[in-house]
Order: structure tokens, then sequence, then C-alpha cells
């Protein structure tokens, strides 16, 4: 088991947590959307949240800023995670309006709360994980969506919950983190979205 575990911390990077969240927002939603809606949504959502992103790290790493994907240093965090919020911003502000899909704009405004506190973390010198905070935010993401949607996917949530322990796993036995530095960031994808059910449900 424990081979396998470092395969959950690159398969549910956080660059793949926006993604996600769409295709779980689609998949359980009411269809309210032509397809080719759904489609150009993707089609932002992919290009914003990933090869933005993407392209930004390998020209961060081309100047030396961060050295992997996983940024294991307080130093190395802060200019992606502006870069994220930067870009988060341009997501919800010009393609998830509240007007279109306000599900998922409070999602991304969580996101982007989330995103916010981790970077204000750095000054103090305390690296909370990343990808707690993803897992945990899609988790309850989809917890809101089931209860505004009416819908019983209580499957879905418990493998949730599930991958969130397996992804934690994953961080310690990688000495990524400690277990403080997951809880503080599986805290701080809950309480935004926490918050904001209050906009949305």
């Amino acid at each position: 088991m424990k081979k396998i575990l470092p395969f959950f911390s690159y398969l549910f990077h956080p660059i793949f947590i926006p993604l996600l969240g769409c295709l779980v927002y689609i998949a359980f939603s009411e269809r309210f959307y032509s397809q080719e809606q759904y489609f150009l949504l993707l089609f932002q959502v992919v290009i914003i949240t990933f090869f933005l992103p993407l392209s930004f790290f390998y020209l961060l790493r081309t100047f030396g800023k961060v050295d992997s994907i996983m940024m294991s240093e307080v130093r190395q965090r802060k200019i992606p995670l502006v870069m994220q919020m930067v870009l988060t911003y341009i997501l919800i502000q010009k393609s998830i309006t509240i007007e279109r899909f306000p599900e998922l704009y409070f999602f991304f405004l969580g996101g982007f709360v989330s995103t916010f506190i981790v970077f204000l973390l750095l000054y103090i010198r305390f690296k909370a994980s990343i990808h707690m905070v993803a897992i945990s935010a899609l988790t309850f993401f989809v917890i809101g969506l089931s209860v505004h949607f009416q819908i019983n996917i209580l499957y879905t949530i418990a493998s949730l919950f599930l991958l969130s322990g397996l992804i934690a796993s994953s961080r310690l036995y990688m000495k990524a983190h400690t277990s403080l530095e997951l809880i503080v960031g599986y805290a701080c994808g809950v309480i935004p979205q926490v918050v904001f059910w209050y906009a949305w449900l």
C-alpha cells in the first residue's frame, strides 16, 4: 500500500480539482444549459486552471523559482499562489459568473478565499497543504450540490472522504507535510465552502 500512496498525490494534484468540480457539477446538475455551453465552460476552465498554470510553472522552473510541481519549499509557493488567485479572479469575472453558474461561482470564489488564506500563512512560514485544501473544497462542494439539487450521492461523498484520507496519507508518506499542515489545509478548504453555502443553498 505504501508503494502506491505517492500516486494519489500526483493523480489528485490541486491543478486537476477545478476541472473535477466542473465535471461533478455537470454530472449532477439539472442540465440547465446546452451541451455546447457545457463544452465551452469546460474549455475555459481547462485553459485558465490547467494549461495557463502549467505554462507559468515551466516558466518559473526555467528561471529557478520552483524545483518541482509539488513546490516543497515555502518561498516557492508565493508566486504560483498569486498567479492562481489572479486566474481564478478572471475566471469568476468573465466566465463562471454568478448569473450563469451560481453554484460553480461560489465553488471558485471559495477556492479563491482558500488560496488567499494559504498565501497569508506563508508569511508566518506555515506551509498549509494545498492538496488538502483542494480535495476538501471539492468534497464540501459536492455535499452542497447534493443538498441543493436534492440528490442522493452518498457513495460519491464517501469516496471523496476516502480519497481525502489517502491523499493525506500520501503527503505524510512523502514527508511533504506535517499532520498539522494537513489539518490546517483541510480546514482552509472547508470553511470558505461552508460559509458560501448560505449564498446558494
